[in-house]
Parts: C-alpha cells; structure tokens; sequence
C-alpha cells in the first residue's frame, strides 16, 4: 500500500496540546490524515495571539473539546480510541498513565492500535518523569552547550527547534508502524525522546569524545574544515551573509567573485590548510570586503561562482522571499475568527499526492457535533448533556 493511501484511511486522535504533537500531526494531516484533536473545554481562550499560534500548529484538523478530569470524559476518549487508528500525545509518562489512557489500557480496547508518545526524556530510565519544553529540551541534549561562540556561556538556538525535530521523527516512525500494521495486523507503542531525537543532531560529538576522551567546544560560526568561514556582516543595518569555503575550487571562485585582490596571494592563504591555519586574519579580510556591500549582493557574486553563501534572512525576507513565493511556500488561510493569515506550506512536494489546506484550525469544540453525533453515535439530547455538565 502506498503511503497516499496508509495517510488517506488512517484517523489519528491528537491528545498533544502544544509543540511537537501538534506539529507532527499536522505534516500527516497536510497529508491526508485525519486527525481529531482532543483539548481540554476553552483551552485556547479568545485572544489573537492564542489563535494564530493553534492556527499555525493545527491546520487541518478537526477540533473536539473534551474534560479529561472527571469520568465521563475519560470514558469518551476510550471511545475515541475505539474508532481511531492511532493515539499521540507529548505529555510526561505519568499523565496518560494517571488517566487510564496508557499503552496497555488503550490496548484492551483497541488490539491494533498504534500508541506513540513524544516525552521529554522517553518512558523509561531514572530522568522519564521529567518534563520539558524546546530550550530544555535542546539543554539536556547537548545542543545548547555548542551553540555558542568559543569561551562563551551556552546562547541556544533562540527558539524551540526541538519541537520541530522530534515532530520529523514522529512522522518517520508512525509511516513505518502504519506500514509494519498494513502487513501483520499488529499495532504497537513507539516511545520517542524528544532529548534523544536532538541529541542525534550532534554529529560527530559524541565520537569523537569516546575516542579521544575530550570534551568538543563550541566553535560559533565557523566550521572545523572551512576557511573562510563566518557570518559577516553586510552593508546596511543588521545585515549579514554566511560564507563557507571547503576546497581549493571554492577558493578560486571566492577570488574570481572579488576581482582577485591582492591579499587573496598572501602566503598564509596559499593552500586549504593554511587557510585553515590563519582563519582569523583570513577572516578579517573578508569581512573588509563585505561591509561594503549588500547581503544580496555578496551572496548573489559568490553564488555565481560556486561559492557556498547565504543571506541572514529575517522574518521580514522570509515573507517576501521571491523563491519561497515561486515555490508556494507561503499560504494563507481563512480562519473563522482571525482573517485570512498567512503560515508556511509543507516542504515536502509530492507528485502523485500534494499536500492540500482545506481548513484553518479549528476554534473551541468546533468538531463536536460531528465526532460525538456522527461518529460516535451519541444524541443531540446526549451532546447538549455533556456541554451542560462541562465534559465538553
């Protein structure tokens, strides 16, 4: 069965409120899923910030409220399950556990059923009732010790790209569960540490400390097998262009794009591995040179001969990049009570099946009708019961 097809008849009910969750079901449901999301009664509030962030992470999808503190809401997730092909949530492990909502209840009620749980440190070891968010996340993960400059404290990454990390690997291993159910029958639990899909990330860190028995240092913007290398700032205000040069040919280029200038023949910079050698002073040299010129400009020449460079884009330039534009990777949405905003695109561009935005997020229990009446099977005089009780 192609992945269309798994993604098309596959419905997945989202107990993630925010962050990684939300984010992992919303590149299935571009996709084709249908994915239910399960939050608690006025989780959102009416303010536009609330909004346009659950506008952003939960496109797509269908929206049910639903009171998971008392009894009866419980009861109705379980029903929930019952009709669902997978169950998500990024919570710590003792909280779907504490609602009888864990892998081995969930289990009883549904044989097949895929259960994947995003926790900050996974559902085992001494550390797994910790809970996190991105930036402790990427802390424990090693991450932000190296993102830094050399002898400074740690700076981070700025905003919480674990979230987005993690979300990635959701997707990978529930395409391959879907898969391995397609062809056995079985389901079964994925336990994802968000901390471990991070810590992945550090290369070649972690080898080279075992074989070298040394801590790895941060080293800023450079790159151990770069010269020049750097983010260097342009003509203009906070404007910056990152340079990496690897090889000899690069170095060609560079010089060709700068009308070969005379320091370009010093003899510390005459092979890679000098250059290497002298990366600051090298550095200097090309920083004289850009501070003389746009981020377009330096980024465009360099380019042109084969040179690795980029612009520092803001979020202004993001939203009027002409090549994102060209690729229709900013869409707008019209969200009942926000407007038409503008959000990101999938990335991925798939011939056969291209991803599709029908619907903005859904605002507070917009779905309920829908799950509890045509779903579900519950009455309208049922429905009206459990809004009066505060269920849903």
């Amino acid at each position: 069965m192609s992945g269309q097809a798994i993604l098309n008849n596959v419905r997945i009910l989202d107990f993630g409120w925010v962050l990684a969750g939300p984010y992992a079901t919303r590149i299935l449901a571009d996709f084709g899923a249908e994915v239910i999301k399960v939050q608690p009664p006025f989780s959102q509030g009416q303010d536009k910030f609330s909004l346009g962030y659950f506008n952003n992470w939960d496109r797509n999808k269908l929206g049910v409220s639903l009171n998971l503190q008392k009894p009866q809401g419980i009861e109705i997730a379980k029903k929930l399950v019952n009709i669902s092909d997978v169950v998500l949530d990024n919570f710590s492990p003792r909280v779907m556990e504490n609602w009888r909502l864990d892998y081995p209840e969930l289990k009883k009620i549904k044989p097949d059923i895929i259960f994947l749980s995003m926790s900050t440190m996974g559902h085992s070891g001494h550390w797994k009732d910790f809970s996190g968010f991105g930036p402790t996340v990427q802390a424990f993960s090693g991450i932000t010790n190296l993102t830094t400059y050399p002898d400074q404290p740690p700076l981070g990454l700025g905003y919480s790209y674990a979230n987005h990390i993690a979300a990635l690997y959701a997707c990978l291993s529930l395409l391959g569960a879907l898969e391995f159910r397609y062809k056995t029958g079985k389901g079964q639990y994925i336990d994802l540490s968000q901390t471990e899909t991070m810590a992945s990330l550090l290369s070649d860190s972690i080898l080279d400390y075992t074989q070298k028995s040394h801590q790895v240092k941060p080293v800023g913007n450079c790159l151990d097998l770069s010269a020049p290398c750097g983010v260097f700032r342009c003509l203009g205000e906070d404007k910056w262009c990152a340079i990496s040069i690897s090889s000899d040919e690069e170095w060609q280029g560079f010089k060709s794009a700068l009308g070969n200038p005379l320091w370009c023949d010093d003899e510390r910079f005459s092979s890679h591995a000098k250059r290497l050698d002298n990366i600051e002073a090298l550095n200097i040299f090309v920083q004289e040179w850009t501070q003389h010129h746009s981020d377009q400009d330096v980024m465009t020449s360099l380019q042109q001969k084969g040179v690795p460079a980029g612009k520092v884009q803001n979020v202004d330039d993001l939203a009027n990049d002409s090549q994102l534009k060209a690729r229709k990777f900013l869409i707008q949405i019209d969200h009942p009570e926000l407007g038409i905003r503008m959000t990101d695109a999938s990335p991925i561009h798939l011939s056969n099946n291209p991803a599709a935005y029908n619907k903005a997020s859904p605002i507070d229990g917009q779905d309920n009708s829908y799950v509890y009446h045509e779903l579900l099977g519950f009455s309208r005089d049922e429905i009206d019961k459990l809004l009066k009780d505060k269920i849903i």
